[in-house]
């Protein structure tokens, strides 16, 4: 097979044949090509683009457009308002006016030139689209959930390693420096042995209602069949995508939409942390129960996994909780953080939780290197299971137990047909 040259080697050659030939012929080479003026070189500079950026995305792009090796080219939505919105914000903070608008995914992902994506839709969307991308030979910085499914959980990680796509789920508290600092008071031992971690949670909400039908826009304005995407059809109605504002939409709580319930919205952050804390990457509890709007799970360690929507000290969003024999550590979004001994403490944290910032370039760096980031899919695998599993156990009303070596549950036919869900043509995969 012939080597293929990448698009950073071929710039590289490109821009050295440039200024090599400059003296027999003056040729002008911009100072972002060079690497001039706080640019990166062309060779380095990563071409992002970025699918479904609204609320969150949007947020997220902010942070993507202050790198100085970032360079963002295109956006796919299927709402025009929303490609027109990301089109204005990136060529303002780029001062360039060459940022294209796609209404399908696909069209973005066939071209060449693009490095990476930010995937930011709905959460039926986020594990289909990250596996197109990475077959299209893209990186992918994914929202969470990343998947709405214990099945798409083992897709995802299974597509992420066959293709060699570097992954970064959305999860970014690990790369928080308060939460950081908590983890590892619980992984080097100085909280003694951790017998119980505490993850936060939204109160579980489940709908399976369809809002009234509505006139359905131009597809150019807002694409509705696109928008459902491999989730099941139902008629428009314009509180599910929000079309017009920037804010929130009403798909979360919607079966066919959410995933776990709600569950993973805030879980999908906390329980991820407690995995870490307890080095738990890679497995997930075997026992899981639910009472009231509590939950419960158990290692195999015998250490108790509790989530739970309220009880906290007050710290800020998405808060944690480690106890240990000689301990405990609570912190939250705020940055502050509450020990049981102040011999424990360290400085407090400068930047909030929901701060993708050192998250953004830790993925940014592993696109260079091709190592790991913190959150990739084989780490998203096992805390998303972990609270799928949960929630599952609250939606069925009994205990159950899950194997994680087949990712099954034991003895239960109804919690494994649970495990997936069927994909609207044409987006099975």
């Amino acid at each position: 097979m012939s080597e293929q040259v990448s698009r950073r080697k071929f710039l590289t050659n490109s821009i050295a044949s440039v200024v090599l030939t400059t003296v027999a012929s003056p040729v002008l080479v911009s100072a972002r090509a060079l690497g001039r003026d706080g640019f990166a070189p062309a060779s380095e500079t990563v071409l992002l683009g970025g699918i479904g950026i609204n609320h969150r995305g949007g947020y997220d792009l902010g942070f993507f457009l202050n790198q100085p090796d970032v360079r963002f080219v295109a956006v796919a939505d299927v709402a025009k308002s929303r490609r027109e919105r990301v089109k204005k914000q990136a060529e303002e903070a780029q001062n360039t006016g060459d940022v294209a608008m796609y209404r399908d995914f696909r069209e973005l992902l066939d071209r060449q030139d693009v490095d990476a994506v930010l995937s930011a839709p709905g959460d039926r969307w986020h594990a289909h689209m990250a596996i197109y991308a990475a077959r299209a030979g893209k990186d992918v910085y994914s929202e969470k959930p990343c998947a709405i499914t214990i099945e798409l959980c083992r897709k995802l990680a299974e597509t992420m390693k066959f293709y060699g796509a570097v992954f970064q789920g959305g999860t970014q508290r690990r790369n928080v420096r308060n939460f950081r600092r908590a983890c590892e008071l619980a992984r080097s031992g100085q909280l003694g042995d951790i017998r119980e971690v505490h993850a936060s949670i939204y109160y579980l909400r489940n709908r399976t209602d369809w809002l009234p039908g509505q006139q359905e826009p131009d597809p150019e304005v807002f694409d509705w069949d696109l928008w459902l995407g491999p989730a099941p059809w139902r008629p428009y109605n314009e509180a599910y995508a929000n079309i017009g504002s920037a804010s929130w939409s009403d798909w979360r709580g919607y079966y066919d939409f959410d995933s776990g319930f709600r569950h993973l919205d805030w879980g999908a952050h906390t329980v991820d942390l407690c995995q870490w804390a307890l080095g738990a990457d890679g497995t997930v509890p075997v026992k899981y129960w639910a009472e009231g709007d509590k939950m419960f799970a158990l290692y195999e360690n015998g250490v108790k996994l509790t989530m739970r929507p309220d009880g906290w000290l007050g710290l800020g969003t998405c808060p944690v909780r480690f106890e240990g024999t000689k301990g405990w550590v609570e912190t939250g979004d705020s940055g502050k953080t509450i020990l049981s001994d102040d011999s424990l403490r360290a400085a407090e944290s400068d930047i909030e939780g929901t701060n993708p910032r050192d998250h953004i370039r830790d993925f940014l760096d592993c696109v260079k290197t091709r190592r790991q980031p913190t959150c990739n899919a084989d780490v998203i695998r096992s805390s998303h299971i972990a609270c799928h599993v949960s929630a599952l156990s609250w939606y069925l009303g009994r205990e159950l137990t899950f194997d994680p070596k087949t990712e099954s549950f034991v003895d239960d036919e109804e919690a494994n047909r649970l495990r997936s869900r069927a994909d609207r043509a044409p987006w099975t995969l």
